[in-house]
C-alpha cells in the first residue's frame, strides 16, 4: 500500500520500503511536504530524517531551523546538481500577508537578522517573497539556480515583516550541513 500510493505523487522515480525497519527510502524530486502526505494517506505517521541527493557532492543538503519563541521554521536546502538547488520551506507564527526573505552573509544571530549582514551575493541570496496564510503559516518549495549548498554553511536565512528587505528583519536562523539519505 505504502508504496503503490508514493508511486502515484509526481516527481517520485523510485521507493523502497523496509517495512521491518520502519524506512521508506524515496528517489524522486517531488516536495518533502507532498511525499510526507502521501504517506500519511496511508494511515502511517511520518517524519523525514534525511535527504540528499544520489551523487556524491561535498556537501548536499543543509537546514536552517527557526525555533521561536514566536516564529518556528525549517528551511531544508539540497544540491540537485552542481548548478541547481531546491529549496522547502515551512514557516508558522509569522504574520498574515507577503515577507520577504533572502540568504544573508554572516550566521551571527547576536542582534538576531539585524546582525546577519547583507544579502548573500545578489542575485543568489534573494529568495523573493512567503505568502503567509490567515493561520500565520508559510510553505514553500522551488529551484534556485546556481545556488551551491556549500557555499551557504554558517549563513543565516533572515525573515522581514514586509516585502522591504531593508529593515532589520523579525528572525533569523544559521543555515548547518544536514546529513542526507544514502
Amino acid at each position: 500500500a505504502v508504496k503503490s500510493k508514493l508511486q502515484t505523487v509526481e516527481g517520485v522515480k523510485n521507493v523502497d520500503v523496509d517495512l521491518d525497519n520502519q524506512v521508506v527510502r524515496i528517489l524522486g524530486s517531488s516536495p518533502v511536504k507532498t511525499m510526507t502526505e502521501a504517506l500519511e494517506q496511508t494511515g502511517r505517521k511520518a517524519r523525514l530524517i534525511g535527504q540528499g541527493v544520489p551523487d556524491d557532492f561535498l556537501i548536499s543538503a543543509a537546514v536552517a531551523e527557526f525555533k521561536g519563541p514566536d516564529i518556528f521554521g525549517v528551511v531544508r536546502l539540497a544540491q540537485v546538481s552542481m548548478e541547481l538547488t531546491r529549496i522547502e520551506a515551512n514557516f508558522s507564527g509569522l504574520s498574515p500577508g507577503k515577507h520577504a526573505w533572502s540568504i544573508n552573509e554572516f550566521g551571527d544571530l547576536t542582534r538576531g537578522a539585524a546582525s546577519t549582514g547583507k544579502l548573500y551575493s545578489l542575485p543568489l541570496g534573494d529568495l523573493g517573497t512567503l505568502d503567509v496564510d490567515e493561520k500565520g503559516e508559510a510553505f514553500y518549495s522551488g529551484p534556485k539556480e546556481k545556488l551551491r549548498v556549500a557555499d551557504l554553511i554558517g549563513r543565516a536565512i533572515a525573515v522581514y515583516a514586509t516585502e522591504d528587505k531593508s529593515d532589520p528583519g523579525l528572525t533569523a536562523a544559521v543555515i548547518a550541513r544536514s546529513a542526507g539519505v544514502g
